[in-house]
C-alpha cells in the first residue's frame, strides 16, 4: 500500500541521515532521539509537512474487495461478526472500539456489574481485524462520505490526548455499510444536553456513578442544608421507556439494600422520580404496565406524568409550572438521528433515518447499505420504520452479512459489480418479544409479536429469572458472560461496590 511505503520510508530515513537543511521531521522533533515515535511520525505525515495523509486506496485485483463499516453497535458488530473474511477485508471506522451490551449498562450505575462487563473488544468480536493484512479498526470519526468515488472522509479520535491532534484521512471501499447509530432525542428542549446525562454509553454509566456517590458523600457533611440534602440526592429519570424504567428500578435496589445500610445518616433523604408525558412502557400491554407500576411504587418511585418544558442546571420545570429539583438527572426519551446523518445528501425515511429499499441498500447510490437505528425503510417501500431496537439492529446485520457473502460468491463483491445480481430475499423483520427488569427481583417478559397477539406473556420473579438467562445467554464472549455471572454472585452476597474510583 503506498502510505505504508511512504511510512516507512520516512521511518527509515531518520535513522540513517542527519536532518536536511529545511524544515523536515528532524526538526520538529528533538534531534538527540535516534528516531521518532510512532505518533510522532504520524503527526508529521498527516501535518506537518502538508503531506495529505493518504489512507487506504482502492482495491486492485490481486486484493480482496473491502468493506467499510461505521460504527460498532448492534448492527456494525453482528455485521462483522459474521462477515466472511476469506471474500472480504473489513475496514470499521468507530470513536469507539468496543460494543456495549445496552441491556445490561443501567446494572453498571450503581455497581451492580462492573463497566467491563459489558463492554466487548472488536478485535473478540472479529479477530481478522486484528491478524488479517488488509483489515484493520480505525479509531476515528467519518466526516464525510464521497458516493461517487466511492470514499469515505475521516478523522481520527484524540479526545483526553492533549500531546496529538486529530488527523484527516480517506478510504476507499468496495461495499460501504452505515451503522452509525442515532443519537439521544432532546426534542429540543433546553439545556436538555448540558445539564442531564443520556445512558447510551459506558462513559454515561460511569459520569452517573460518579455523580451519584459525590453526592451521597457530600450530603453527609456537615454545613449542608436539610433542603439542599434533598435535591442532591434526587435522582430524576426522564423516559418512562424500559431502559428508564429499568435504570429506575436499579436505582431503587440500590437505595434499599446498600445506600440504607452504608449511608444511614441520609438514606431518609433519597429518593428516585420517574418523568413520563404519557404511559410508561407504551410497547407492553396494559397488564403488565400496571403491574410495573405498582412494583415501582413499592419501590419507592415517585411516577410523574408530565411533559419537561426546560431544564437548568439544578431543576427541572414541567409543562404545568412544577418545578423537580434534582442532584442527577438521566434522559432517555429516544433517539433521533445523528448530525452526520442529517448531513448525508441521500434520501431520508420518516423521522430522518437513512432510507433504504428492502434489501437495506440506499436505492440512490451504488454499493452503499444502512442498517440499524440510523436506517429506516421508504415510503416507496410501503414498510413502516422499525423501532430502535437491539434485536432489529442484530437481525439486520446477520441478514446484511449473508447477502454480501452471497453476493461476492457471485461475483458482486467489488465496487459497481452487484448492479445485475440477483439480491435473494429481502428482509423480513419479525419481533421476538420485548423484557424488562423493575427492580425488586421482578421483571416484565412478553413473547408476543404485538400487544393483542397471542403468546406468553408475565410478570414477577420467574420473568426476572428469565430476563437474566436470556440476557446472559445474549452477551457476546465467554469471558463476558463469567464476568457478569459472577458479578451478580458477589453483589447477591457482599452488596454493591460504592467505590467512587
Amino acid at each position: 500500500m503506498p502510505w505504508l511505503r511512504n511510512f516507512l520510508q520516512l521511518s527509515a530515513s531518520y535513522a540513517r541521515q542527519s536532518p536536511p537543511p529545511h524544515k523536515s521531521a528532524a526538526a520538529i522533533f528533538d534531534r538527540a532521539s535516534p528516531s521518532p515515535s510512532l505518533t510522532q511520525l504520524l503527526r508529521h505525515f498527516s501535518a506537518g509537512s502538508q503531506v495529505t495523509y493518504p489512507g487506504l486506496a482502492p482495491t486492485k485485483g490481486d486484493e480482496k474487495p473491502r468493506v467499510v463499516v461505521l460504527g460498532t453497535g448492534w448492527a456494525g458488530c453482528r455485521f462483522i461478526k459474521d462477515i466472511d473474511t476469506k471474500q472480504y477485508d473489513i475496514v470499521c471506522v468507530s470513536p469507539r472500539n468496543h460494543m456495549v451490551f445496552t441491556p445490561l449498562l443501567a446494572s453498571t450505575c450503581v455497581g451492580t456489574l462492573e463497566f467491563r462487563s459489558v463492554a466487548e473488544p472488536i478485535g473478540r468480536i472479529q479477530p481478522a481485524i486484528s491478524r488479517e493484512p488488509g483489515s484493520y479498526f480505525f479509531l476515528a470519526n467519518c466526516t464525510g462520505v464521497d458516493f461517487q468515488n466511492h470514499q469515505i472522509h475521516c478523522q481520527t479520535v484524540t479526545e483526553g490526548v492533549k500531546t496529538i491532534d486529530p488527523w484527516k484521512f480517506q478510504i476507499s471501499y468496495d461495499k460501504l455499510v452505515i451503522a452509525s447509530g442515532a443519537q439521544a432525542s432532546t426534542f429540543g428542549i433546553k439545556g436538555a444536553k448540558e445539564h442531564a446525562t443520556f445512558l447510551r454509553e459506558v462513559s454515561d454509566a460511569q459520569e452517573i456513578r460518579r455523580k451519584l456517590l459525590l453526592n451521597l458523600m457530600l450530603s453527609d457533611v456537615p454545613g449542608v442544608t436539610d433542603e439542599e440534602k434533598r435535591r442532591l440526592l434526587h435522582c430524576v429519570v426522564v423516559g418512562g421507556g424500559p431502559t428508564g424504567v429499568e435504570f429506575s428500578g436499579e436505582l431503587s435496589d440500590f437505595i434499599r439494600k446498600d445506600v440504607h445500610q452504608r449511608y444511614a445518616h441520609v438514606k431518609d433523604y433519597i429518593h428516585v422520580t420517574l418523568v413520563e408525558a404519557h404511559e410508561i412502557l407504551s410497547s407492553f400491554d396494559d397488564r403488565l404496565r400496571k403491574y410495573a407500576i405498582k412494583q415501582l411504587t413499592k419501590s419507592g418511585v415517585r411516577l410523574v406524568r408530565g411533559i419537561v418544558k426546560d431544564v437548568q442546571p439544578d431543576k427541572i420545570n414541567l409543562s404545568d409550572g412544577t418545578d423537580i429539583p434534582y442532584g442527577v438527572l438521566v434522559w432517555s426519551t429516544g433517539v433521533g438521528p445523528s448530525s452526520f446523518v442529517n448531513a448525508l445528501e441521500i434520501p431520508k425515511a420518516p423521522g430522518g433515518r437513512i432510507g433504504i429499499d428492502e434489501w437495506l441498500r440506499t436505492p440512490t447510490v451504488q454499493d452503499v447499505y444502512a442498517i440499524g437505528d440510523c436506517s429506516g425503510f421508504l415510503e416507496s417501500t410501503g414498510k413502516p420504520v422499525l423501532p430502535a431496537l437491539a434485536q432489529v439492529a442484530e437481525r439486520q446485520g446477520k441478514y446484511l452479512a449473508k447477502l454480501l457473502n452471497h453476493l461476492s460468491k457471485a461475483g458482486g463483491g467489488r465496487a459497481n459489480a452487484a448492479k445485475d445480481l440477483d439480491f435473494g430475499e429481502p428482509f423480513v423483520y419479525k419481533h421476538l418479544g420485548s423484557m424488562a427488569t423493575i427492580g425488586r427481583y421482578k421483571a416484565l417478559v412478553d413473547l408476543r409479536q404485538s400487544k393483542e397477539g397471542k403468546g406468553v406473556s408475565m410478570a414477577g420473579f420467574m420473568s426476572w429469572f428469565i430476563w437474566r438467562s436470556a440476557y446472559l445467554s445474549r452477551v457476546i464472549s465467554w469471558r463476558n458472560r463469567f464476568y457478569v455471572a459472577i458479578n451478580w454472585l458477589t453483589t447477591f452476597i457482599f452488596g454493591r461496590d460504592i467505590s467512587r474510583i
